[in-house]
């Protein structure tokens, strides 16, 4: 359960030494994000017509290895957690050398867009799109939890 983006690093996502400024990685693991979110169809404009907002409440990147200028990446996002909240990690590979640059994780919640209260159990729509999913069942059509 996974999506992959690839990247050409961009000069104004760079800082005067020509590596990604930290805040850009973020924006990076989110590209990824809606593509994984687009592929079980149910990306933010679909979680809001559904009447929930999903903000992020936690983010972590591990910076292992510096991004640079016209380097091309690979973005990663693999849907770890779903039940309760949605935790998506993320890791960022060289296309060239295919080394392993960052990896990090979200984490998300639904909030019920009505009443602005959190929901401590994810809505049953996430539910229903993640099983329509192929990449969500296994072989023999049950529901896996990777």
């Amino acid at each position: 359960m996974r999506a992959e983006v690839e990247i050409d690093i961009p000069f104004h996502d760079v800082d005067s030494m020509d590596v990604v400024w930290h805040g850009h990685y973020l924006k990076y693991f989110e590209v990824a994000r809606c593509q994984l979110l687009d592929q079980f169809g149910y990306n933010y404009q679909q979680m809001k017509a559904s009447g929930y907002a999903w903000p992020i409440i936690e983010s972590y990147v591990r910076y292992a290895h510096g991004i640079v200028f016209a380097q091309r990446i690979k973005v990663v996002a693999i849907l770890k957690e779903w039940e309760n909240r949605l935790k998506i990690d993320y890791q960022i590979y060289d296309l060239q050398t295919r080394k392993r640059l960052t990896r990090g994780y979200t984490t998300q919640v639904a909030v019920d867009m009505t009443t602005r209260e959190l929901c401590y159990v994810s809505p049953a729509i996430l539910l229903e799109k993640l099983q329509q999913w192929p990449a969500f069942q296994d072989t023999s059509g049950q529901v896996t939890h990777d």
